[in-house]
């Protein structure tokens, strides 16, 4: 899509070679130190490097909410600039003080004729940039509006449409919204006392309104009604914003593309039917997924940005969110009935059943299956932060909040299953100190957090809070800053239960939460040698204070601009989920739709995973180990041809003594035959467990992507995929649609 801105193994050896490398690397880190460089034009570029294993869903989501919202260059604290891509501290406060000097900057390419930033980050920064008009006047006005929707050939039913825009006037004022046209959740829960379950009406086309915002912001104050985001320090004690760095409130109207995979038309078990209304082909039958949207604060925020106080200045904020929240239907269980939501041997404290609701209430009717339950509970925050800053690098600060959970549902004691995010049993909320100091190649940032909960009321062995804390130190020297570290050290206590801390942590999953459970420490190193050759490398050590068990990730990523028309590079992992063990009886769990569910994440909720009915899945222990090796051709300077291909080797609690393999290649041809067009072809070929091909999935999937920007004020793009299964697996050959036609269209104007 064009650019559209505002102006806008031997296993064993293999392993050792890589912890090595991790170990080894210097250690004295960067600016936000995603996984890889990120050189993207557009979301669909960023949806690309997701599907491919580049950048974590994590990642993603953060980069894709950056771009669609864009960072000012007039306006954005060192904390928005850091959040960028591919920039340094030191670039960033490079980038402040051209700022202070000049007075505004009317055209970014001037960091770069100034010497401030390199012709390349530039390129690869300037689809997330926003440049501000000079001297904008009260009554110019300026915004966007975009229409998405999504068709596949077993649709018949209005298919999923998502309408977003934002407009900004008055200097200062920014407005926006976001609805969705969704087919695929139930309606109106109430309990059904002759059941003495859940019941709902049915899913069918409905229109719903999760984004919508208005915003005052100035340099010293600003003040935001709607949906929100906000979050500050290293984001232990409170953040929802997903940047690295975050301080203060960030508006929220995204609506997440929808899913590459299409999903089950028809989620209905037999209930009280002799037999399941999905028996035969219609059960076999998939269709276009809805669009997705995070759950974020509904209320209001305010915050005064910087108070003069003797050498610095104060800043406070304060916030509050009252929102009804939907939850995936076995994250549920009736408190009346279940003593302990920990005991999975007590069949009370299993999730509820849902039935889909009649005319007739007696009438024997069918149960809802992996459906998200639309209002289910209220959600009250309130929270406050208080920071004095000596300079823009040097602060302390403290933040709090408390929320409480009452369920809409009358006639029925709910409450959240043991391994949800949310803690169970009433009130909770989190109480942290932060600081910061920097100075020349130095920047340090801790937090300490403690949190509270009502668990104990239930479960007295567990639950009440617990302690968290993190350290993240980071260093850049060189030419042009061309080496940078990042040392992190962390512990999140078994009993710290905070849903709004996202601070750094590894992929295991403790009772729904990530940042629970942990000690342990990571080293990064990022550098350029010769402004040709790119390394970036981390450790991951840590261990679950519960259990003792130790585990690691290991990265390595090279690449090297060896010639003008061609860019080859490297990349390994290798991850251990517990160090105490070997063999390969063990299972790894790797499927990162899978993790994000049961890490709580509100996206995933309504994708069936078969096992999550009754209880937390099992922790794995087992181990993998990935190679990719990929390049980038560009044989002309409007086309480049980027061959890749992954191996991975993984435990499989299937396979005896040996891993199991997975294979993949890609290739991903973009061209730009006109200024204002750009044309994307890609295919993926996938093998998973190659040595039998009734196990697991093989497919090939293509598309080919067109977009036209007309006058730089209209977008529109078309995108066409085929998805052709090629596997054996009996739920394969009884797939309908096979091959999978799907049609994507996005329809975006600028004023």
């Amino acid at each position: 899509m064009p650019k559209a801105r505002k102006t806008r193994p031997a296993p064993r050896r293999l392993a050792a070679a890589l912890l090595a490398v991790g170990v080894f690397a210097p250690l004295t880190a960067a600016a936000a130190p995603y996984e890889t460089f990120i050189d993207v034009d557009d979301e669909e570029d960023l949806q690309d490097l997701n599907a491919a294993g580049d950048i974590t869903g994590e990642t993603y989501e953060t980069l894709v909410e950056l771009m669609r919202r864009g960072v000012d260059l007039n306006e954005a604290t060192r904390d928005d600039l850091y959040t960028l891509p591919n920039l340094s501290y030191e670039q960033v406060d490079a980038i402040i003080a051209f700022r202070k000097e000049v007075g505004y900057i009317a055209d970014p390419a001037s960091l770069v004729v100034s010497g401030v930033i390199d012709q390349k980050t530039m390129a690869a920064i300037a689809s997330f940039l926003v440049v501000s008009e000079a001297g904008r006047k009260l009554r110019m006005t300026n915004g966007r509006i975009r229409y998405r929707t999504a068709f596949s050939q077993r649709d018949r039913q209005v298919p999923p449409m998502a309408l977003d825009a934002q407009i900004q006037t008055a200097r200062h004022l920014s407005l926006g919204f976001a609805a969705v046209l969704n087919r695929l959740q139930p309606g109106d829960v109430r309990w059904d006392p002759n059941r003495q379950a859940l019941s709902a009406e049915g899913p069918a086309p409905r229109l719903r309104l999760p984004k919508v915002y208005a915003m005052w912001d100035t340099e010293k104050w600003g003040i935001i009604a709607g949906t929100y985001r906000i979050g500050f320090g290293q984001r232990l004690t409170f953040d929802n914003t997903r940047n690295y760095t975050p301080n203060g409130f960030y508006r929220d109207q995204y609506i997440y593309p929808r899913r590459v995979d299409l999903t089950g038309a028809c989620r209905e078990s037999a209930g009280e039917l002799g037999e399941s209304p999905c028996a035969g082909e219609i059960g076999d039958t998939y269709i276009t997924p809805d669009f997705r949207w995070q759950q974020t604060l509904r209320g209001i925020a305010v915050g005064a940005k910087h108070i003069d106080a003797g050498p610095g200045w104060i800043q406070a904020y304060g916030w509050g969110s009252y929102d009804h929240k939907d939850i995936y239907q076995y994250r549920l269980y009736n408190a009346e009935l279940c003593e302990d939501p920990a005991n999975d041997d007590d069949p009370a404290c299993a999730a509820l059943d849902v039935y889909k609701r009649r005319d007739n209430p007696l009438e024997p009717t069918t149960e809802l299956s992996y459906a998200t339950l639309p209002r289910m509970y209220r959600e009250a925050i309130g929270g406050a932060n208080a920071s004095y800053f000596i300079n823009r690098r040097s602060h302390v600060g403290v933040t709090g909040y408390g929320a409480d959970i009452k369920w809409l549902t009358e006639g029925a004691d709910l409450d959240f299953q043991e391994w949800d995010r949310t803690p169970y049993g009433g009130p909770f909320g989190a109480l942290g100190l932060n600081g910061a100091w920097g100075h020349r190649w130095s920047d340090l940032g801790v937090e300490v957090a403690r949190s509270f909960d009502s668990m104990r009321q239930k479960t007295p062995e567990t639950g009440g809070g617990g302690f968290a804390a993190i350290a993240r130190h980071t260093a850049t020297w060189g030419t042009k800053n061309a080496h940078q570290i990042e040392t992190i050290l962390r512990f999140y206590d078994t009993d710290y239960s905070n849903p709004y801390a996202r601070p750094l942590s590894s992929p295991d999953i403790f009772d729904g939460t990530r940042a629970r459970d942990e000690a342990g420490g990571r080293l990064l190193y990022q550098g350029r040698f010769n402004k040709k050759y790119n390394l970036r490398t981390y450790v991951n050590l840590w261990m679950s204070p519960s259990d003792r068990t130790p585990q690691m990730i290991t990265y390595l990523r090279a690449d090297a601009q060896v010639a003008k028309w061609v860019v080859p590079g490297l990349w390994l992992q290798y991850q251990d989920k517990d160090l105490r063990q070997g063999g390969r009886e063990e299972c790894f769990g790797g499927d990162p739709t899978y993790s994000s569910l049961v890490s709580g994440d509100d996206d995933f909720e309504d994708i069936p995973l078969p096992g999550l009915e009754e209880t937390e899945p099992p922790r794995c222990r087992g181990a993998q180990m990935r190679i990719n090796v990929l390049a980038k051709f560009i044989p002309h300077r409007k086309v480049t041809i980027t061959p890749r291909y992954q191996h991975r080797w993984i435990d499989d609690s299937r396979y005896t003594g040996r891993f199991r393999q997975d294979a993949q290649a890609w290739l991903t041809v973009n061209a730009r035959p006109l200024d204002p067009m750009r044309v994307r072809l890609r295919m993926r070929y996938l093998f998973q467990g190659i040595d039998d091909n009734t196990y697991l999935e093989q497919s090939l999937w293509s598309y080919l992507s067109v977009g036209y920007l007309f006058k730089r004020t209209f977008l529109a793009q078309i995108r066409y995929d085929v998805y052709t299964w090629l596997d054996a697996r009996e739920s394969t050959q009884s797939r309908i649609p096979s091959p999978e036609n799907r049609l994507f269209l996005e329809l975006e104007g600028r004023f």
